[in-house]
C-alpha cells in the first residue's frame, strides 16, 4: 500500500492507494503543531500503512520572492515560473533591489533572475550584492555567464544555481528553477518552519502540496481530452488556480515570454473565513452580484471556525471567489488555454466537498460572461475525495499508471 499524506495548516489528509491507483481509504486529522508527526501517526492508525509520500503546505507553504532584471522580460520570466512552482509570490520586483521591501514580505526564499546568457550582466551582479546581506535562501537562475561571479558575491549566503529561466528572449525554460526551487524547499525552509522537532518529518515531505496539485493537474491534463484542465480550490484565507493545457491543444501556442504548460495563481485576498470580506467586496466591485455580504463576510472573518446550519451564504460565497480568482488567473495566463478553452473544471476545497448539491455554483460559474466562453464545454467535478495532490505524489515518484488510474475519479 501506499500512503499519501498532506500535512496542512489546519488539517493532515491522508489517502491509501494501491500500487496500481486504486483508492482504498481516506481521512483527515487536526494538525498538530508543534509537532505535526502525532497527527501523521494517528492518520496512519486510522487510514493505514504502507509507503508515505507526503507533501505540506503548513506552517504558512512556501513564500517566494522573485528579484529581477525588468519588469517586462526576465522578472516577469521569474513570476510565471514561481507561480507554477507551488509557491505563494510575496514580491516581486524589477531594477535594483529594495532590500527593505524585500525583507518586509518576510519570504522564505528568493528567486534571483536577470539577462539572458550572454546578455546584459550589471543588473543581476548588483542585486546579488545586495542579496548577499539578507539571510534568506537564494535560487539563482539568471544570466549563465555572470552566474560564478554572483555566486562568488552570495558565497556567505545559502544559494541553489541552476540554468537560465530565460535563456534566450522569449524562451521560457522552467523546469531547472522549478527543480531547485523545490530543493530548496524541502532542505532549507521546510525544516525551519517550526513544524516538527526531529529531521523525520522533513525526510517524510517529497513537495509543497501545491506542487503536488499541480503535478496532479498536468496528468489529468496528459489523459486524451479536448481542453484544458482548471482546478479552482477555494481555502479559508486564500483561493488557487491552476491550469493545465491539453496535450492535444498545447501545440501553436506563441507568447512574448512562453508560458510552461502548467500555471498557478493564488488570491491571498479571496476566501471563505479569514479573506471572505476580500470576497465580498470585490464581486459587488466587478457586478459579479448586487447583493452586499459585507457584514456575513466580517462575521466569518471574526469567526473563522464557525460551521453555519445553512450553507446558502457559504456558497454564495464560493461561487463568488471561484469566479474571480479564475478571472484573475485567466489575466495572468494572458488567457491561454488552448483552442477548446476548459475541457474539465475541479472545484476543491471543504466548503464544496461538505455540500452534496453544488448545482448553484456550477450555474454561478457558467453563466459569468467573463467565464462563458472558457467554460462552454467544460464538465465540472468536485475533488470529494481530495485526491489530487496524491495523484501528483504518485506521479513524482514513478508510478504514472497509478497516477492516471487514480485521477480518472475526477472524470
Amino acid at each position: 500500500m501506499i500512503l499519501c499524506l498532506d500535512v496542512g495548516s489546519t488539517w493532515t489528509k491522508a489517502a491509501l492507494v494501491t500500487p496500481e491507483g486504486e483508492l482504498v481509504r481516506t481521512g483527515q486529522h487536526p494538525t498538530t503543531p508543534p509537532e505535526v508527526l502525532r497527527g501523521v501517526d494517528a492518520l496512519r492508525a486510522e487510514v493505514g500503512d504502507g509507503e508515505v509520500l507526503a507533501c505540506s503546505s503548513a506552517g504558512g507553504g512556501l513564500r517566494l520572492a522573485v528579484v529581477g532584471q525588468e519588469r517586462v522580460v526576465s522578472a516577469e520570466a521569474g513570476y510565471r515560473v514561481a507561480l507554477s512552482a507551488g509557491a505563494r509570490v510575496v514580491h516581486v520586483s524589477a531594477g535594483p533591489v529594495d532590500v527593505g521591501a524585500l525583507r518586509a514580505a518576510a519570504p522564505d526564499l528568493v528567486l534571483l533572475v536577470g539577462g539572458t546568457d550572454g546578455g546584459d550582466r550589471s543588473v543581476l551582479l548588483h542585486n546579488a550584492a545586495r542579496l548577499a546581506r539578507v539571510a534568506v535562501p537564494i535560487v539563482l537562475a539568471g544570466n549563465a555567464e555572470a552566474r560564478q561571479e554572483a555566486l562568488g558575491l552570495l558565497a556567505k549566503r545559502t544559494v541553489v544555481a541552476c540554468p537560465n529561466v530565460l535563456p534566450d528572449v522569449g524562451r521560457l525554460a522552467p523546469e531547472p528553477a522549478r527543480g531547485a526551487i523545490r530543493a530548496a524547499f524541502l532542505q532549507h525552509v521546510i525544516g525551519g518552519k517550526g513544524l516538527s522537532r526531529g529531521p523525520r518529518f522533513r525526510r517524510l515531505v517529497r513537495a509543497v502540496t501545491p506542487d503536488a496539485v499541480l503535478a496532479g493537474v498536468s496528468r489529468l491534463a496528459a489523459q486524451d481530452r479536448e481542453g484544458a484542465v482548471l482546478v479552482v480550490d477555494v481555502g479559508g484565507a486564500t483561493t488557487d488556480v491552476y491550469s493545465a493545457v491539453s496535450t492535444m491543444d498545447s501545440e501553436g501556442l506563441e507568447r512574448t515570454v512562453a508560458l510552461p504548460p502548467d500555471r498557478r495563481t493564488v488570491e491571498g485576498d479571496l476566501g471563505m473565513r479569514w479573506s471572505a470580506p476580500g470576497v465580498a467586496r470585490e464581486a459587488l466591485a466587478e457586478r459579479i452580484t448586487a447583493e452586499d455580504l459585507t457584514e456575513q463576510a466580517r462575521f466569518r472573518a471574526e469567526n473563522a471556525g464557525w460551521l453555519p446550519d445553512d450553507p446558502a451564504v457559504d456558497l454564495k460565497l464560493a461561487s463568488f471567489a471561484a469566479i474571480l480568482a479564475v478571472r484573475r488567473h485567466l489575466r495572468q495566463v494572458d488567457g491561454q488555454l488552448g483552442p477548446h478553452g476548459a475541457g474539465l473544471l475541479v472545484l476543491s476545497g471543504g466548503v464544496f466537498r461538505h455540500t452534496p448539491d453544488i448545482t448553484p455554483v456550477v450555474e454561478a460559474l457558467r453563466s459569468d460572461p467573463v467565464l462563458r466562453p472558457v467554460l462552454r464545454t467544460a464538465e465540472i467535478t468536485v475533488d470529494r475525495d481530495y485526491v489530487l495532490a496524491p495523484v501528483g505524489l504518485l506521479a513524482e515518484s514513478g508510478r504514472p499508471e497509478a497516477a492516471d488510474r487514480l485521477a480518472k475519479r475526477l472524470g
